[in-house]
């Protein structure tokens, strides 16, 4: 289990503890945290479960591979360091403190 911080645009946080093995999209859907659509299921085919990773967890984290870059490109207001896409961060001992933004959705 890692104890994972998803912070809503509005500044609402849900502190969650999320079962190795998962990603934390699935946390995220899982435990109905608003914000992450996941319209593909994890299959890094859209760019709705995008998130901001705390500044501190960048370079902590596993880099992204050329899929994920890509899928980024289609993301609301990606940023080039802090965009990550939820379902590609796999939960395990090391990511345990993680805290994510979720970004403002445009509809």
């Amino acid at each position: 289990m890692a104890r994972i911080t998803y912070i809503e645009h509005n500044g609402t946080e849900h502190v969650l503890e999320v079962a190795s093995g998962l990603t934390v999209m699935e946390g995220a859907r899982d435990n109905g945290v608003p914000g992450i659509e996941a319209d593909c299921g994890g299959a890094c085919a859209c760019s709705t479960c995008h998130c901001y990773v705390d500044a501190a967890w960048v370079d902590r984290l596993p880099p992204k591979d050329p899929m994920e870059a890509d899928m980024l490109d289609f993301a609301w207001a990606p940023d080039p360091v802090k965009s990550r896409l939820t379902c590609q961060i796999r939960v395990s001992d090391a990511v345990d403190g993680l805290v994510v933004h979720l970004p403002e959705r445009q509809i």
